[in-house]
């Protein structure tokens, strides 16, 4: 694809089929599941389209600028010009093939879907218990920030602020795409609050993304699922406490446990807990086809160790490290905050579409 003429034919096929499906459209009846494929179709093309429509805009300018440093008759001054208009229409040229490249990229099924995130404290106690929950909250942040939908399903409380597990549903435009970087092992370098000396702890947390998969995706056989019901524990009222609404699902056949016992009734723990279970083994199966991604979900968090780490948080030094890209950012509370976290997310996707442009060279 880096050379111009297998890319431009690409190019031209491409709008020709544009102006085809805009045809159809305008001046053919039909049936209600074919228009509704081709509005599709035309929706997904037409961003596109204008920018090669763009491209070849400047490259028709970058002729006539070409002519017109090359032509005798023109005088010195409209040479240097035309030299100057040459120069900066070859790199807008540049521009527009790299984001139609961009854009012509093979497209991650799951990024348009909406994701299930779950936060887990790894080594480090209570401090990592601690950091857990001000991972989830950034999260939660950072969702309202982007006016995506989050509900939080299950939390696990240690008793003094902090998290062991917290699993949330995030829905929204993109949601997938812009938060699957986030899996991995985060850790942190603060004093903790009941730290007397002033001594900096390293503690860690594990983030996993995992795309929500709808029913047609994923078939749960009944047979496959061992459902317990038992009287919840935790906080949540006299109610929940003393019915038997909590819900422990077993998938026999991987071995997969979700519990859900945030809501009073047993029904809705139940659809929450399969919700979850659903998306887990989605994620299985995505890995298991893509060879570029891990064969099992539980190697995108690794073991929760503070060696594993992709992302570090820094307090004393007001800095968070993204040791994949080496990106490093010293605006801790902004990115805490939400609003910074997406310096990191368009650094990482932008990362990665250059390995995949790379890639195809």
């Amino acid at each position: 694809m880096t050379a111009e003429g297998p890319l431009d034919g690409m190019l031209d096929q491409i709008v020709a089929r544009h102006a085809e499906v805009s045809s159809i459209l305008a001046e053919t009846r039909l049936a209600p599941a074919e228009f509704a494929r081709l509005s599709k179709e035309y929706a997904e093309l037409d961003p596109l389209v204008a920018e090669v429509r763009a491209l070849r805009r400047a490259e028709g300018e970058r002729a006539d600028a070409v002519a017109m440093a090359e032509d005798p008759a023109s005088d010195a001054e409209m040479r240097a010009l035309a030299e100057s208009e040459r120069a900066s229409l070859a790199a807008r040229i540049a521009e527009l093939r790299r984001a139609i490249q961009i854009m012509l990229l093979p497209r991650d099924e799951a990024d348009s879907r909406n994701a299930i995130l779950e936060i887990r404290a790894g080594t480090g106690g209570d401090e990592a218990a601690l950091f857990a929950a001000d991972l989830f909250r950034m999260y939660q942040r950072y969702a309202t920030l982007r006016g995506w939908r989050w509900e939080t399903m299950e939390v696990s409380e240690t008793g003094i602020g902090g998290f062991r597990e917290a699993i949330a549903s995030v829905s929204g435009r993109d949601v997938f795409a812009r938060l699957k970087f986030e899996s991995g092992v985060h850790r942190v370098q603060r004093v903790p609050a009941t730290e007397a000396s002033g001594r900096i702890h390293t503690s860690a947390a594990t983030v996993a993304v995992l795309p929500e998969a709808e029913e047609v995706d994923v078939h749960i056989d009944d047979k496959d699922l061992r459902i317990d019901v038992y009287r919840s524990s935790g906080p949540g009222g006299q109610s929940v406490n003393t019915t038997d609404s909590a819900v422990r699902i077993t998938h026999l056949p991987t071995g997969l446990v979700v519990i859900q016992q945030d809501e009073k009734s047993q029904h809705k723990n139940k659809a929450k807990a399969l919700k979850v279970l659903r998306a887990r083994l989605y994620e299985m199966e995505r890995q298991t086809r893509e060879a570029a991604r891990a064969a099992d979900r539980r190697s995108q968090v690794g073991s929760g160790d503070r060696s594993e780490r992709i992302r570090t948080y820094n307090f004393p030094q007001g800095r968070v490290t993204d040791h994949r890209i080496n990106l490093t950012l010293y605006k801790i509370d902004k990115v805490m905050a939400g609003e910074a976290l997406d310096e990191i997310v368009e650094a990482l996707i932008a990362e990665d579409q250059a390995a995949r442009l790379a890639a195809l060279a």
